[in-house]
């Protein structure tokens, strides 16, 4: 699983999360959970302008900047319970010596040419802007806010000299031209397998495919290298004694998902560990990002895979790379009706949601109600709904009040009496449900899979309403004891089915329910040695020590309860909402509504 890289130039407001983060984490989880293999790799991405700007900002260096905004991004990602198998950064040797090998051998395969061409800067600080740093009118269709590499609004690739009045989109000043030697990568050599790879995937979402092969109908050499001194040196004649070129972000931060994979099974001990997954036709690789990043998984990184095949260090004749299986793009989370922008304020950030919220709450919310397959709006108000008539009300109604009934009159799980056909009904639906909600779930269709989570978590409500076990346990305690039962493997059950959505809440329940072990649970952060006698810290987990199966309750009459006590917790809208709205407009600087923004989520 190849798990988008956040910038470490800013903190991530939940916009980001919801595209990359939660999505990926629900796949993984739900696999592990299958007995499959799973390697789920990412990291920071710490190179190029947006940390050379933050790090302005800041008064410091690039490498400071990137640091502090590394480990703040993987407490982040820790506490929002997202468990990859090694989250690093860009900054290590080992992501260096990949991703030179890579430009190396494209370059001497002949897929990277020289080219003069007209390099955009910064009139303010005199540093190079990424076409993606420049917007401006597009020529072709008139829309205004067109990108110096693509327009989102017809899908033309574009150069920042084709806009018309072209502007920085960090402080709105003309971008500086100038003429400049630099590397490109050939992207028209792979135009022919491109299409035809693109036109063969069957299961990617119709956006992410339509999107691909319009782009494809128009490939352009792309540019690797950048005038700047914040990146990996670029490992051929003529470049590498330029201590003020540098290979450009985009190029470094795919290779990551390689890099990563190579880095995860040096930890482990195992160097070769990472072939299984990269040179293994029946390893599936899938990933994950926001829609603003599909060309660069759909295009870009499988025409680099195509052209480096079985060559290179990593290569060695041992077959190529596989390209992916699946890209699993999620569309924009808008705020209120506003584009998130942290520099105006109109923004959540991970980390403030959670010191107010449970991590499980905004998991839920961008599952059931985020943007899997079109631009949807966070509102508080919604969240709110989302929580108390949802995930309090269904869910965590059901859970306690057939935990407080067993353990208030049993205080362990009851022994079955015989089962009616309503207990054998329910059983048998959320039995199902391991089919129905694992198939949607490894379709990438996460919001359906919750869906059907909650609707059986509704049918187990109906079922305790209509048999009612407190009213006949003065008459018929065996049945009530059956009720309950009953009632108690259906929750335990539908603790599985919501554990790669809900894995805090399902933990707790684990243990609610008597169970030792882990079902979910925590990650932690490791020290790894470099060659280069550095240190760095990633995010892992020791997910082999889980326990949990994707397979129905076997809960064993007799099993000790703990005393029950509430899996979620019921929000005050009145007192909620207008907070909330309140700290929006204080962080944008004006008691009004924040203005919308043009800045991608």
């Amino acid at each position: 699983m190849a798990v988008a890289w956040p910038y470490a130039s800013g903190l991530r407001h939940i916009g980001h999360v919801a595209g990359f983060g939660v999505p990926s984490d629900t796949f993984a989880r739900y696999h592990r959970l299958r007995g499959n293999d799973v390697l789920m790799v990412s990291g920071t991405d710490e190179h190029g302008t947006p940390v050379m700007v933050a790090a302005d900002d800041a008064g410091e260096s690039a490498r400071d900047t990137a640091e502090r905004f590394s480990r703040l991004i993987r407490e982040d990602l820790r506490e929002l319970g997202l468990s990859y198998d090694l989250f690093t950064r860009t900054t290590t040797a080992n992501h260096y010596r990949v991703t030179q090998d890579l430009f190396r051998t494209l370059y001497d395969k002949g897929y990277v040419v020289e080219r003069e061409t007209l390099g955009a800067f910064s009139s303010a600080t005199g540093h190079t802007l990424p076409d993606r740093y420049i917007e401006g009118t597009c020529p072709i269709c008139g829309f205004e806010s067109a990108r110096g590499d693509q327009c989102d609004n017809c899908g033309n690739q574009l150069d920042p000299t084709d806009l018309i009045d072209p502007r920085s989109r960090i402080d709105g000043t003309p971008p500086v031209f100038e003429r400049t030697k630099h590397l490109f990568l050939d992207l028209p050599a792979f135009k022919e397998q491109l299409t035809a790879w693109i036109d063969s995937q069957t299961n990617w979402r119709p956006n992410v495919k339509r999107f691909s092969l319009n782009f494809v109908k128009e490939l352009k050499p792309r540019p690797i290298t950048r005038d700047l001194d914040w990146g990996v040196p670029i490992p051929v004649p003529g470049y590498e004694e330029q201590p003020d070129k540098r290979i450009y972000v985009w190029f470094d931060a795919v290779i990551g998902y390689l890099s990563a994979a190579i880095e995860w099974a040096a930890v482990r001990g195992e160097p070769d560990a990472w072939r299984e997954w990269w040179q293994n036709p029946d390893a599936e690789h899938t990933y994950f990002m926001g829609k603003d990043n599909i060309v660069f998984h759909t295009v870009i990184w499988p025409s680099m895979l195509l052209g480096y095949g079985d060559d290179g260090e990593y290569g060695a004749g041992r077959g190529g790379l596989e390209l992916p299986d699946n890209v699993a793009s999620s569309e924009f989370l808008t705020m209120e009706g506003k584009r998130f922008s942290s520099s105006r304020g109109v923004v959540i950030l991970v980390r403030d949601f959670l010191s107010r919220y449970d991590p499980d709450a905004l998991r839920y919310f961008v599952s059931i109600a985020g943007p899997e397959t079109q631009d949807t709006d966070f509102t508080w108000s919604e969240f709110v709904r989302r929580n108390n008539d949802e995930l309090v009300a269904t869910w965590g109604n059901l859970v306690n009040r057939t935990l407080q009934s067993a353990y208030k009159n049993f205080g362990s799980v009851p022994e079955p009496g015989p089962l009616t056909d309503a207990d054998r009904t329910l059983l048998q639906a959320i039995d199902a449900g391991f089919d129905t909600v694992g198939e949607l779930i490894e379709a990438a269709r996460f919001k359906a899979g919750l869906q059907e989570a909650m609707r059986l978590a509704a049918f187990g409500n109906q079922y305790v309403a209509e048999q009612a076990p407190w009213s006949v346990l003065e008459s018929d305690r065996e049945r009530a004891g059956t009720i309950l039962y009953v009632a108690l493997r259906a929750v335990d059950s539908l603790k599985v089915l919501l554990t790669p959505y809900l894995p805090f809440s399902s933990q707790r329940l684990h243990e609610l329910l008597g169970y030792d072990g882990l079902l979910s649970g925590p990650l932690e952060f490791r020290d790894v040695d470099e060659d280069d006698g550095r240190k760095h810290v990633v995010l892992t987990g020791d997910y082999e020590s889980w326990l949990g199966r994707w397979e129905p309750s076997s809960l064993p009459p007799g099993q000790a309860l703990q005393e029950p006590q509430p899996l979620f917790v019921k929000l005050d809208p009145e007192k909620v909402v207008p907070e909330e709205i309140a700290r929006m407009r204080e962080a944008a600087g004006s008691p009004e509504d924040p203005p919308a923004d043009a800045d991608a989520a």
